[in-house]
Formats: structure tokens, sequence, C-alpha cells
């Protein structure tokens, strides 16, 4: 894990094609800048709030011409979450100094939502490093053709995209499978802080089925009724790329985050509630390193 220099222009190459950019591909810049929140400071007595909530009420007394009188005002839950998760940012930013963050894991939507979370909060930049190479390939039809024609040359590819991004600071990146499947690929992921998402089968599932999530390597598309076929499917990929998630510096279980705050139902657990614990992860291996840093310093 270590402190990466400033974002240059990105350039994929390989011997089949070459596509080459001023700078990041346009089409997922425009909606990855970071962005500036002014949003006030958090109440020290909000405690966790359940997923989902309508409404949160907070009393607290205001001063009179004769006593104090309480008053009771609506708060929105979310606006309350995003305060508390963009406070932590705060306190991770300092110690992360640009280092970047890779997110490894099944393909799910609350991975890719808690990579956005992340770059809004820490003001970085977000990429899927699947859709580059794609963009690199030139679209999702071609990249199959290319897959299927030269697979050493398709992965070869994800390499080359994954060499230059770990090579720029200030950015959340949701790595696709193909950044754990070799060794000279999770070398890559050194550069930066890299955590596993943990999401539970039968939830990437659901997410293929209802939101059209699409998994790599997985070209069958599945209803409702192939339910219990897609996730024996899922459940064998996983097993074959787990050895390569557990390689992350952190791992962070929906499952576990579920228990931790409480919750009866997986579906509970938020793509905040996840951005939170990984943001207290990082904070936690920073001290750590730093205080090993310090250990080694000669008195």
């Amino acid at each position: 894990m270590g402190t990466l220099g400033s974002t240059r222009g990105f350039h994929v190459s390989h011997h089949h094609f070459q596509v080459v950019t001023p700078g990041f591909p346009q089409s997922l810049l425009v909606n990855s800048k970071p962005q500036r929140h002014l949003l006030p400071s958090p109440s020290p007595c909000v405690h966790h709030l359940a997923s989902s909530p309508k409404s949160l009420s907070i009393a607290f007394s205001l001063p009179d011409d004769s006593s104090s009188a309480t008053k009771i005002v609506d708060v929105d839950p979310f606006l309350v979450v995003k305060v508390l998760i963009q406070k932590k940012a705060v306190e991770v930013s300092a110690l992360l100094k640009g280092t970047s963050i890779f997110l490894v894991g099944m393909n799910s939507t609350i991975k890719t939502n808690v990579g956005k979370l992340l770059a809004d909060a820490l003001r970085y930049y977000h990429f899927d490093s699947d859709s580059l190479v794609e963009e690199a390939c030139g679209g999702e039809s071609a990249a199959k053709s290319f897959k299927e024609q030269d697979e050493k040359g398709f992965c070869d590819s994800e390499t080359e995209v994954l060499k230059q991004l770990s090579s720029m600071g200030r950015l959340v990146v949701c790595a696709g499978d193909g950044a754990v499947q070799s060794s000279t690929n999770l070398a890559l992921l050194r550069h930066g802080i890299s955590i596993w998402i943990d999401v539970p089968i039968e939830i990437v599932a659901k997410n293929v089925i209802e939101e059209g999530v699409r998994i790599a390597g997985m070209e069958l598309s599945y209803s409702e009724t192939d339910e219990n076929q897609l996730s024996t499917h899922l459940s064998v990929m996983y097993e074959e790329m787990r050895s390569g998630y557990a390689t992350a510096d952190v791992s962070i279980s929906l499952q576990k985050v579920a228990s931790h705050l409480g919750y009866d139902e997986l579906d509970a657990v938020t793509a905040e509630d996840m951005a939170m614990e990984v943001l207290k992860e990082i904070q936690r291996l920073a001290r750590v390193k730093k205080m090993i840093e310090e250990a080694a310093r000669p008195f």
C-alpha cells in the first residue's frame, strides 16, 4: 500500500488492436469527476440508522426567555448517513494521501455502488477495469470476440489496463476477476489498497436476474426460473476466484456487516453500510502501518 502520483493520461495498446486517448475515456470521466459537497457537521448524538428509514426525529433544547424549550425536527436519514460517511472520509483521506483503492470480488450492485460512494466521499475518480478493457477493444461485442479468438491476448490487455491504473493516484477501481487471476495482476494491486467486497451468492444471483448485472466469463442469460442453476454456476466461479480475492488487504463481508448491525435480512445492508466499513478498515490499516513504521525507527 503506497502513495501514488497524480492522474495521467490513459493509453491501452496490444498487438491485435491499439486505442489511444489523450485522457481518461470521456464516456466514463463525465460521471466520475470528484465532487465537493458542503454538508453540515453530524450531531454526536446520532446513532447508526436502520436500512432505508423514512424519517429521523431529533430532539434538542433551545434557550427561551424563562426556560428551555424542546423542539423536535425531522431530518432526512440519508443526508445524515452521507454526512457521517463524508466525515469519516475526511479522516481517512489524510491517511491515504492519494493512494488508490482497488475493489475485488464478484460483480454486484453493492460493489459498484460502494465504489462510487467511496470515490465521491474521497473526491477520487471511479473506474471499472472491465469497462475500460471493453472500451479499448472497441465495445462489449468486440471484447467478447477478441477473448474467444485470443484469450491470452485478452488477458494481456487486462494486465495493461491494470498496469496503467496502478500507476495513477486518487482512483477507486472496481476490478474485474482478471485482476486476481495472475500473479502479475495481483502484484499490480499492491500499488494501492485492495478491498474484497464479499457478497453472498444469492444476492449476486438476484442482481444478475433482476438488474442485469454482468459477470465476466458467464455468457448465458438467466431468468427467475433458472435461479438455482445460476447460483450453482456462481458458486463454482466463486470457489475458483476465492484464493485470489483472499489476497486483498481487507475483506468486507456483507454477512458480517449485517450481523454486526443487527439486521435480520441480508438485503437490509446498504451500500452506505458497506462503504462505512471500508473506510473504517482503511483507517485501521493506515494506523497500523504508521505504528509499524514508527516502531522501526532507530532511537
